[in-house]
């Protein structure tokens, strides 16, 4: 293989440190004790997928800096002109799929949030501007309801209070998938809506807003809840509408005593799935006040532009007089607010995955 200069050489070597963290994990996940343990066989096949991706992608780099060599050595010993020209088209062809797959490289190389991986909890709450803002909060949920249909990804509801005029106070939700939070936690922050109301007689643009949390869903091992320290509550719990699902009292309320973080679940007929479920939003709201408290302790946590930030930035405008959603964050504006509000909101996510992206290379620079 041909090394170019040291940043090239401390690429190389970190993939072929990746390539024989690969080869242990492989050997590692076929170990009887490793079958046995399903958490521990979970958490290596995780690891396995993600290094599997790192591996191919390495392995076609050096079959073609392989090809370059082999071409330019043949090109230096080879005498006959048809075999030359062979060798010359050869190596055009390599060269110009390198730069390609260098940068293909240097973006599997830039280190991931741990979390990105995870499946999620999306929380949506009417902020400013009343009826208008409930109404909203339900659009921006059918939104996400819709792109999480195109993503493939399982959405269950775990609990939610109607907005008097339709839409939702709030409404929280569970993702399943591949990447979940990796792909939404660009959507944490205020979302802004300019439109004129249903009850608007004068035809004026009236401005609401809709909080939007994304937190991924943690793992028993991820953060430890003492259980005596959880208050359990059950209540009846009750259908879109007010309309009462049942009469027993399935629904319930988790209260962590030392934090006060509230956690609660209505959707299921059993309690018992009510409860697992309000323990898994409980969980991942815990971990975001211990993330928060640990990162203001260390200061280690320098402020991403597009990462999951401050939850009270605004961050999107929909504006409908004129079709226009913009990103704040990064500037990006699209005239198509109805397919946005169909779910098209790949390119949002695409745009600001590129720019954290971008950020986290220049940060590993500094």
């Amino acid at each position: 293989m041909v090394i170019r200069n040291n940043t090239h050489r401390n690429m190389i070597d970190k993939l072929e440190a990746i390539k024989a963290r690969f080869e242990e994990v492989s050997q590692d996940l076929v170990k009887p004790e490793t079958m046995a343990d399903m958490k521990v066989y979970a958490k290596l096949n995780k690891e396995y997928k993600d290094l599997d991706k790192v591996v191919k992608k390495y392995e076609e780099y050096k079959a073609v800096l392989d090809g370059i060599q082999g071409a330019k050595d043949l090109l230096s010993n080879e005498k006959d002109p048809e075999f030359r020209e062979m060798a010359k088209m050869e190596l055009e062809e390599l060269q110009e799929q390198q730069p390609g797959l260098e940068e293909e490289l240097k973006q599997l190389l830039i280190p991931k949030d741990p979390n990105d991986s995870k499946d999620a909890i999306l929380e949506i709450r009417a902020g400013a501007g009343g009826d208008e803002a409930a109404l909203f909060a339900g659009d921006l949920y059918r939104m996400y309801q819709r792109f999480a249909e195109a993503m493939g990804w399982q959405m269950s509801l775990m609990d939610f209070t109607d907005g008097t005029s339709g839409g939702f106070k709030e409404i929280v939700v569970s993702l399943s998938g591949e990447d979940v939070y990796g792909k939404m936690k660009y959507e944490s922050g205020v979302h802004r809506v300019q439109r004129v109301p249903a009850t608007e007689t004068q035809g004026r643009v009236h401005t609401s807003a809709a909080s939007v949390a994304v937190l991924p869903e943690m793992e028993e091992v991820d953060v430890e809840i003492n259980m005596n320290e959880v208050k359990k509550e059950t209540y009846c719990s009750s259908g879109p509408g007010g309309q009462s699902v049942n009469t027993t009292y399935s629904a319930v309320r988790l209260t962590h005593l030392p934090t006060g973080i509230v956690a609660q679940c209505q959707d299921q007929k059993s309690q018992l799935k009510n409860f697992d479920k309000a323990l898994s939003v409980l969980r991942a709201r815990i971990y975001e006040v211990e993330l928060e408290k640990h990162n203001e302790e260390v200061g280690a946590a320098r402020k991403s532009m597009v990462g999951s930030g401050d939850r009270s930035d605004k961050i999107r405008t929909y504006n409908y007089p004129q079709s226009r959603v913009t990103d704040h964050r990064i500037g990006y504006t699209v005239h198509n607010l109805p397919n946005v509000m169909d779910g098209n909101i790949g390119d949002f996510i695409e745009q600001l995955r590129i720019a954290e992206n971008a950020e986290r290379m220049q940060a590993g620079g500094e």
